[in-house]
Protein backbone atom coordinates (compact mmCIF):
# COMPACT_ATOMS: atom_id res chain seq x y z
CA UNK A 1 0.00 0.00 0.00
CA UNK A 2 0.68 3.43 -0.43
CA UNK A 3 -0.01 7.21 -0.76
CA UNK A 4 -2.04 8.32 -3.46
CA UNK A 5 0.20 11.76 -4.84
CA UNK A 6 -0.49 14.69 -6.97
CA UNK A 7 1.74 17.96 -8.09
CA UNK A 8 0.67 20.96 -6.15
CA UNK A 9 0.34 23.44 -9.70
CA UNK A 10 1.63 26.42 -7.48
CA UNK A 11 5.16 24.75 -6.80
CA UNK A 12 5.03 21.98 -8.53
CA UNK A 13 6.07 20.10 -5.57
CA UNK A 14 4.51 16.18 -5.18
CA UNK A 15 1.65 16.50 -2.10
CA UNK A 16 -0.43 13.84 -0.66
CA UNK A 17 -3.91 13.48 -1.60
CA UNK A 18 -4.62 11.72 1.85
CA UNK A 19 -5.87 9.18 0.04
CA UNK A 20 -3.96 4.90 0.52
CA UNK A 21 -4.02 2.53 -2.50
CA UNK A 22 -2.43 -0.28 -4.02
CA UNK A 23 -0.24 0.70 -7.07
CA UNK A 24 -1.35 -2.48 -9.23
CA UNK A 25 -5.24 -1.47 -8.33
CA UNK A 26 -5.01 2.40 -8.45
CA UNK A 27 -3.59 2.28 -12.08
CA UNK A 28 -6.48 0.08 -13.08
CA UNK A 29 -8.92 2.11 -11.40
CA UNK A 30 -11.59 4.39 -13.16
CA UNK A 31 -10.70 7.99 -14.17
CA UNK A 32 -12.46 10.08 -11.49
CA UNK A 33 -12.26 13.64 -10.36
CA UNK A 34 -11.23 14.64 -7.04
CA UNK A 35 -9.69 17.56 -5.06
CA UNK A 36 -6.95 18.08 -2.23
CA UNK A 37 -6.58 20.55 0.23
CA UNK A 38 -2.68 21.02 -0.01
CA UNK A 39 -0.82 22.30 3.00
CA UNK A 40 2.22 24.14 1.03
CA UNK A 41 0.17 26.64 -0.93
CA UNK A 42 -2.87 26.79 1.23
CA UNK A 43 -5.23 26.27 -1.63
CA UNK A 44 -7.77 23.39 -2.74
CA UNK A 45 -6.58 21.63 -5.63
CA UNK A 46 -8.59 19.90 -8.31
CA UNK A 47 -7.00 16.46 -10.21
CA UNK A 48 -8.11 13.63 -12.06
CA UNK A 49 -6.68 10.00 -11.51
CA UNK A 50 -4.79 9.63 -14.53
CA UNK A 51 -2.50 12.87 -12.90
CA UNK A 52 -1.79 11.17 -9.43
CA UNK A 53 0.63 8.40 -8.72
CA UNK A 54 0.83 6.09 -5.85
CA UNK A 55 4.22 6.73 -4.11
CA UNK A 56 5.11 3.66 -2.03
CA UNK A 57 7.68 3.74 0.38
CA UNK A 58 10.89 1.19 -0.01
CA UNK A 59 10.60 -1.19 2.23
CA UNK A 60 12.28 -1.25 5.55
CA UNK A 61 15.30 -3.92 5.39
CA UNK A 62 15.93 -5.95 8.05
CA UNK A 63 19.76 -6.27 9.04
CA UNK A 64 20.50 -9.53 9.72
CA UNK A 65 21.17 -10.35 13.31
CA UNK A 66 25.22 -11.17 14.65
CA UNK A 67 25.28 -13.88 17.00
CA UNK A 68 28.06 -13.74 19.23
CA UNK A 69 30.16 -17.17 19.78
CA UNK A 70 31.90 -17.51 22.83
CA UNK A 71 35.48 -18.75 22.00
CA UNK A 72 37.17 -20.78 25.00
CA UNK A 73 40.30 -19.47 26.43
Amino acid sequence: MGVVMIKCPETGRAIPTGMKADRERFSCSPVFFARTFCLICEASHEWFAREAWVHEPAEKRLRPRVTLALQPA
